[in-house]
């Protein structure tokens, strides 16, 4: 059976990233697989990497459930908005807790590269924004979707990664999102 894991990204627990993470869960009720989901904002942890990687901070029960989620996730679906062509602080904040040596990747002595030890996983970004797709991509250069699906996703060993772009949310329509909602829950229903 699949095990897929959504992580929610964002700090509003009234927000439409909520909603969406909601939709896509709600879609895989009937798609047989095992479904779990983080709240990043539920979660309690120091979101600041003190020391780097020159010295391993002490992992807080609620960041090792999270990293165990993620080691037996099969598929990873993160929800979030771009804020400032990046993503919350506190979703930055749970990546370099979470994504460690040793958990998400490895250095090897003499090699520029790192083993990649989240191979065999897939993803799927679900990203909000008030940025038009073209603006994002032409003008900026998909900063956010760079750092995180090559940056720290692929990095990490985790391909496919798939990207659902939602935009303009700022003004948006009732319409407008209750058909990303629907769109969102048929991606969970095929789990993708």
């Amino acid at each position: 059976m699949k095990q897929i894991l959504i992580i929610n990204g964002h700090p509003d627990p009234e927000s439409f990233n909520h909603a969406l993470a909601e939709a896509y869960r709600a879609g895989t009720s009937n798609a047989g697989a095992t479904v779990s989901q983080i709240n990043i904002t539920d979660l309690e942890f120091n979101p600041n990497l003190e020391f780097g990687y020159r010295k391993r901070m002490e992992l807080e029960p609620d960041l090792m459930d999270a990293i165990e989620k993620i080691k037996r996730s099969d598929h990873l679906v993160w929800v979030f908005p771009m804020w400032w062509y990046g993503y919350p602080a506190i979703m930055k904040g749970f990546i370099d807790r979470t994504f460690l040596p040793g958990i998400a990747f490895q250095s090897i002595e003499g090699k520029a590269l790192p083993k990649k030890l989240l191979k065999g996983k897939t993803a799927r970004i679900i990203m909000t924004a008030d940025t038009p797709r073209w603006y994002d991509s032409l003008f900026m250069k998909s900063p956010a979707l760079n750092q995180f699906k090559k940056g720290t996703l692929m990095f990490s060993g985790i391909s496919p990664v798939k990207i659902t772009y939602i935009a303009p949310i700022k003004g948006s329509s009732f319409d407008f999102r209750n058909k990303w909602l629907t769109r969102i829950s048929v991606l969970g229903e095929k789990l993708k």
